[in-house]
């Protein structure tokens, strides 16, 4: 018998590699021409408070120097814009185009969609031991990590 240790790894790493195949694939299908990583600079843009280039790059646990490349292609592909702050021209802001909001609207309708049919399949709403675990995993990721 497997240890739980090498079991719950297995299942992580095979259900993080499903979601992220299934998305990227369902995105390609839905007419998204970009990479998983530059929809989800996007989405880390959107979900960013005051959306500088260090605060992007903290939220997604990447260097600034990585996100610069990131978005500069964002920025090339008319996904994105960026400007330094006034009061601080050593900050610079990322925004989001209107295409990127349309790219979103569908990656996040991908995630309802997933969501739905996970809980409609499985009944997960009706499992509370693990619905606690699934958030106490959750937690310990953000804390550690």
């Amino acid at each position: 018998m497997e240890s739980p240790k090498k079991v719950i790894n297995e299942l992580l790493v095979e259900v993080f590699n499903h979601i992220l195949s299934i998305e990227g694939q369902t995105l390609r299908e839905r007419g998204i021409k970009l990479s998983m990583n530059e929809v989800h600079v996007l989405e880390a843009i959107k979900k960013t408070e005051t959306p500088t280039m260090t605060n992007i790059a903290r939220r997604l646990r990447i260097t600034v120097g990585t996100l610069t490349t990131s978005t500069n292609r964002l920025v090339e592909k008319g996904y994105a814009n960026r400007h330094r702050e006034e009061e601080d021209k050593r900050k610079v802001i990322v925004g989001l185009t209107e295409k990127a909001h349309e790219v979103l609207a569908i990656h996040d309708k991908f995630h309802d969609e997933m969501i739905d049919a996970t809980f409609a399949d499985m009944k997960l709403d009706e499992d509370e031991l693990l619905m606690q675990s699934l958030e106490n995993l959750s937690e310990y990721f953000k804390n550690k990590y």
